[in-house]
């Protein structure tokens, strides 16, 4: 009789442990869930909350989601009396250390860019914060006259695109490595990535890092003060900021801009 009783709790001691796991697992969310409620959605397809004009309390003429894209439309842009800057900020929070994820696709000939660390007050994204670059690499020197322009720079052939010019750079700063750069052609969607650590920054495109650089070392100060920034005091000084999207007079698609604080 002992010896039934004592393999009659065994069996019941097993079979609560057995539930107890059960239930832990029930309740568990899975590795992949974990990681994806990390992200917080800038742009999720379904609404532009928390998205304006930099420097303004709406968005700018041409600004709308078609097909749940966040899409630059020209000519709905066109179609009003407007005269001011078209570069948007996500203005509902200020972002220091993060990865950035977004997918975009631009048409032949265009430019746009992806800032962050923006700060209002300026004439404009550009002369405050740093930028990913995107562009037209293959065509867009053929549509547009770029002489002028980088003539100041003292480039050696002023008519083409420079290497800090071209898509995934850290524009006029670092330039991207072009053996990891795998661009697809205009009217296709790519993928963006930027992680900003005051360690390090890196740039991806595609899966493929492009360039990584130390903010704020001695090598950037160098860079800022021998180049197009020279002349812009406040370039790059902010460690915190708002995230924004470039107009360049030319149509332009995002989706699936999230963020991740780090």
């Amino acid at each position: 009789m002992l010896k039934f009783l004592k393999v009659a709790i065994l069996i019941l001691a097993i079979t609560a442990c057995k539930n107890q796991t059960n239930k832990k697992e029930e309740t568990a969310i899975p590795e992949p869930e974990k990681e994806e409620l990390e992200w917080t959605y800038l742009f999720d397809g379904s609404s532009l909350e928390g998205w304006r004009g930099y420097g303004m309390d709406s968005l700018p003429p041409g600004w709308t989601i078609r097909d749940s894209i966040l899409t630059f439309d020209t000519e709905l842009g066109l179609e009003q009396d407007y005269t001011g800057g078209k570069d948007i900020i996500y203005g509902a929070e200020e972002f220091d250390n993060f990865e950035l994820y977004l997918e975009w696709k631009i048409p032949e000939g265009a430019n746009s860019g992806i800032f962050y660390h923006v700060k209002e007050g300026y004439d404009g994204p550009p002369v405050v914060a740093p930028e990913y670059q995107i562009i037209d690499d293959e065509n867009y020197a053929n549509i547009h006259d770029l002489t002028g322009y980088n003539s100041q720079f003292g480039a050696e052939h002023p008519e083409l695109l420079q290497d800090w010019q071209k898509t995934g750079a850290d524009y006029a700063m670092h330039t991207a490595d072009e053996s990891q750069k795998n661009l697809n052609p205009v009217g296709e969607w790519n993928s963006s990535k930027i992680i900003f650590t005051p360690e390090k920054v890196e740039h991806w495109l595609n899966g493929k890092k492009l360039l990584e650089f130390v903010p704020w070392s001695e090598e950037w100060n160098t860079k800022k003060s021998s180049g197009k920034w020279d002349n812009a005091p406040d370039y790059g000084k902010f460690k915190t900021g708002y995230i924004a999207l470039q107009d360049h007079s030319s149509p332009i698609w995002f989706r699936n801009i999230k963020i991740k604080k780090l």
